[in-house]
């Protein structure tokens, strides 16, 4: 059987080699076996399953779920690959189609065309998926969550390209700096990061155009962790950031 390194596998999924040894610690992926030199070594199968994984995870499913989808009695990877593949299928047809729409919005604004008002919006919000999470978060946390949410997502979306990408530098920056005190081992509940959790307090506050009260701010970090398209955002800065960010953002609301 060939076996491969922790730094093989590493390099052949394009993944960090922090996010295999993650993976390893929350008993989702485990080596197939550990050499006398200590090294971790993984084969075919378990190349296989990290592809589920990584697949899983870019479909915004949580890893603290994907465990259980993987391990669950009567899983069949096959029946899985076609799943999936039938919907990024469907997500590719809507990309296509936003594509379409960012061609003939740029043909209009260079003069060359005029488009209907209704076509403006074509492939770009999923209806199906748009009405699945506006009604699950008013179940989940009411109004006080949904009204500035759904405030700052029109805000956002009525910005230019420029505006809105100097907004989410912004808000990278700070998740940057963050996830940097994270690989340095700083506790969550650290006073080392309040100013970093003021600054983004702030961001939110300016998105949501509203004060974000200490409940409302930790009912967000609930929502980061409850909501799997939050939290395979997070997974994607570093795993286990969404509790991590969660934890500050909780311990920033608690003080006195």
């Amino acid at each position: 059987m060939a076996a491969y390194t922790v730094s093989d596998v590493a390099a052949m999924a394009r993944v960090s080699i922090r996010t295999l040894h993650h993976y390893h610690e929350i008993g989702l992926l485990l080596p197939a076996f550990t050499g006398a030199n200590g090294y971790r070594y993984y084969g075919r199968a378990e190349l296989l399953r990290l592809q589920q994984i990584l697949i899983h995870r870019e479909l915004g499913i949580p890893l603290a779920e994907i465990g259980a989808i993987l391990d669950a009695e009567g899983f069949d990877r096959l029946t899985a690959l076609k799943a999936q593949r039938e919907r990024i299928t469907r997500q590719v047809a809507r990309s296509a189609e936003m594509l379409r729409t960012i061609d003939r919005t740029i043909a209009e604004l260079e003069g060359d065309r005029i488009m209907k008002n209704e076509d403006l919006y074509s492939g770009i919000v999923d209806p199906d998926r748009q009405a699945e999470y506006e009604a699950w978060l008013e179940k989940t946390y009411g109004a006080e969550l949904r009204e500035p949410i759904e405030t700052s997502r029109r805000r956002v979306s009525s910005l230019t390209p420029a505006e809105r990408e100097a907004l989410m530098a912004e808000l990278r920056g700070i998740e940057t700096e963050l996830a940097e005190e994270m690989r340095k081992g700083t506790p969550p509940d650290s006073e080392t990061l309040h100013p970093l959790i003021a600054r983004h307090r702030a961001w939110v506050e300016a998105n949501w155009g509203r004060s974000a009260s200490p409940s409302a701010y930790a009912g967000l970090a609930d929502l980061y962790l409850s909501h799997p398209d939050f939290e395979a955002r997070f997974e994607r800065i570093e795993p286990g950031f969404a509790r991590f960010l969660a934890g500050a953002m909780k311990s920033w609301a608690a003080r006195p």
